[in-house]
């Protein structure tokens, strides 16, 4: 009997227009330096912009992080499709128009679809959610993600580590997203518990 050879461990990434466009690039860079993931690169026009006024970053400094990197208007690509096997996608940041159009199944882009298609096969959607404060649209469409499967990962700065530079709160917080793909061992550190509490 014919045994199929295991698909190799893919996770698509994201970047849209909202600030914080260092936690896709970090993410990219985790992935590349982890190995054994093959990643795939989607950036909207809006997340260029904020790439290239956040980080001074241009496509030949991003594109070489990536495994492959898809054309959102590529809607004929491979990730378009349940088909092709991937553990899952990150959005890093995730804009609230973006959160919306997956919130409603648009899939009017391929970052849309890409994350339509990895809701209806029940893979992991990790949404870095970024803007506040919050209005009552955009807490409906996290609910209607999370309904869905979804997880809503407002990038959230960690204080309990006693982080000292922006990059070691960037590093956790990618740390913690990966883990939840369970990609290899965990990368962010378990909480033990407050030593010498009293009661």
């Amino acid at each position: 009997m014919e045994t199929r050879a295991a698909a190799p461990r893919r996770l698509i990434v994201a970047i849209t227009g909202a600030t914080g466009a260092i936690y896709g690039i970090r993410l990219l860079e985790t992935l590349r330096r982890l190995g054994g993931v093959e990643s795939h690169l989607l950036i909207s026009s809006a997340g260029w912009l904020n790439i290239q006024h956040e980080l001074q970053l241009s496509k030949e400094d991003v594109h070489p992080l990536a495994d492959v990197v898809h054309s959102v208007r590529d809607v004929g690509a491979s990730i378009a499709s349940g088909s092709f096997a991937t553990d899952g996608m990150v959005v890093a940041p995730c804009s609230m128009k973006t959160l919306a159009s997956v919130a409603h199944g648009f899939s009017d882009n391929l970052i849309t679809r890409a994350a339509d298609v990895t809701l209806k096969e029940r893979r992991r959607l990790v949404l870095l959610v970024r803007e506040t404060p919050l209005n009552l649209a955009h807490l409906r469409n996290m609910t209607a993600v999370t309904e869905m499967g979804g997880v809503i990962f407002p990038p959230l700065p960690a204080f309990y580590n006693q982080p000292t530079t922006i990059d070691e709160m960037v590093d956790h917080t990618v740390a913690r997203v990966l883990d939840l793909f369970a990609l290899g061992p965990a990368m962010s550190p378990a909480w033990q518990g407050l030593h010498g509490a009293q009661e």
